[in-house]
């Protein structure tokens, strides 16, 4: 999928300010990225086909009742800023929390997110260092694999909430190995970005 594809996918759905927002985000993201290694340097300009959209299908599936969204080692921003973006226009009633453990990371969220007009919060620490948060949904990208997010999300999601984990081609064996330890009810959907990625909807997780 060309940038202008992926482009043409997200602004078919959001409005003209959003695609705005997005744009500002992917000018600063770029800007920073200069000083702080935010993505890997291969996508800098896939920014849109490789993150933006892969975010941006997270918001499919939110449940019907979500107030609460937090998005785990967050990065550049990827799902988070993108989904809260979004979430801005059509779910305005969602409250999005970013985790992020190095310190200059958290500093460009917080400062794109305020360059975005989003309210957002930032929390600047180790993930298994915050007090349980009771999140309806719980978001990861590019940071772990699957047994070691049950281990993060488990002690952050709320008792009827939600993950919300794009995977790669080795979705399945991610699985198997995370099935040793946790139990869960989950939903395989295919990624619109890539044909062998899916997203993995998490519930009902506990542990063996």
């Amino acid at each position: 999928m060309t940038e202008d594809e992926a482009m043409g996918v997200i602004a078919e759905r959001v409005s003209r300010e959003t695609m705005n927002r997005l744009s500002d985000y992917a000018t600063l993201l770029i800007k920073w990225q200069s000083r702080i290694n935010l993505i890997a340097r291969s996508t800098s300009a896939q920014i849109w086909s490789r993150h933006m959209l892969d975010s941006a299908q997270l918001l499919d599936h939110i449940p019907e009742k979500c107030a609460y969204w937090l998005d785990l080692g967050s990065g550049g921003g990827f799902p988070g800023l993108v989904c809260a973006a979004i979430a801005h226009e059509h779910h305005p009633e969602v409250q999005f929390a970013l985790v992020e453990a190095d310190q200059r990371k958290a500093t460009f969220l917080r400062e794109a997110s305020r360059h975005m007009g989003l309210s957002v919060e930032v929390h600047n620490c180790r993930i298994l260092d915050l007090a349980p948060q009771y999140a309806d949904v719980i978001s990861a990208r590019a940071l772990a694999p699957l047994a070691k997010l049950c281990e993060m999300a488990h002690i952050h999601l709320a008792p009827a909430g939600i993950c919300l984990f794009p995977k790669g081609a080795r979705h399945a064996d991610e699985y198997a190995a995370a099935s040793k330890d946790w139990l869960f009810a989950h939903d395989l959907m295919p990624s619109v970005t890539e044909t062998d990625a899916a997203v993995l909807k998490i519930k009902e997780l506990r542990h063996v």
